[in-house]
């Protein structure tokens, strides 16, 4: 009987290490920022909704761009900042996406001077910016992409991490309003 227990136990740690390891949450996983130059490549086009455009047009895209006027010197200056704006995380935190990323996870399209970029709210795209997985959006979900959403405030939400009280210049934050000026939708496929 004794032996009986002993194979059985040596056949269980057996299968324990040969069974698959569970699958990475996407959350779990250590996805490369791919820059805004790698989103346009298939977001430019009429097409596809021409988010580029759109997006060259806001505020997000000139974000790191005021870190460097005089009113940011001014406001650094009057909080005590050690460095200029625009190389203090304070600042960087919400003009730049990605601002406290090792550089191993920055793909080559990446650059700061972009300001707040798509992967500031849509997540590191190395594994989801692929049209096949993009076509998916389940399947981009599981490859990174960040889930958010209008309709279920999320969008809202993940604004407000930046434009809230602890901003030194915020004078409220309407949402709608604001989302009227960096709505970016995909077409409906026909």
């Amino acid at each position: 009987m004794k032996r009986y227990a002993v194979v059985v136990a040596l056949i269980a740690l057996i299968g324990l290490w040969l069974a698959p390891t569970a699958p990475v949450k996407a959350e779990e996983k250590q996805y490369k920022y791919v820059g805004v130059g790698g989103c346009k490549t298939c977001h430019k086009t009429k097409k596809s909704g021409n988010q580029y455009g759109i997006w060259l047009e806001t505020k997000h895209a000139k974000a790191y761009e005021t870190l460097k006027s005089e009113e940011a010197a001014k406001i650094a200056k009057e909080k005590g900042l050690d460095k200029p704006a625009y190389e203090s995380p304070q600042c960087l935190k919400c003009h730049v996406t990605a601002y406290d990323v090792e550089p191993a996870r920055l793909g080559k399209k990446y650059k700061k001077e972009d300001g707040v970029q798509c992967e500031s709210c849509h997540g590191p795209g190395s594994a989801y910016k692929k049209k096949k997985i993009m076509k998916d959006r389940e399947l981009a979900i599981a490859n990174g992409l960040n889930p958010i959403l209008v309709e279920d405030g999320t969008a809202e939400k993940l604004c407000k991490t930046c434009h809230n009280e602890e901003s030194p210049t915020f004078k409220g934050f309407n949402f709608k309003e604001r989302w009227e000026e960096i709505k970016h939708p995909v077409p409906p496929k026909q």
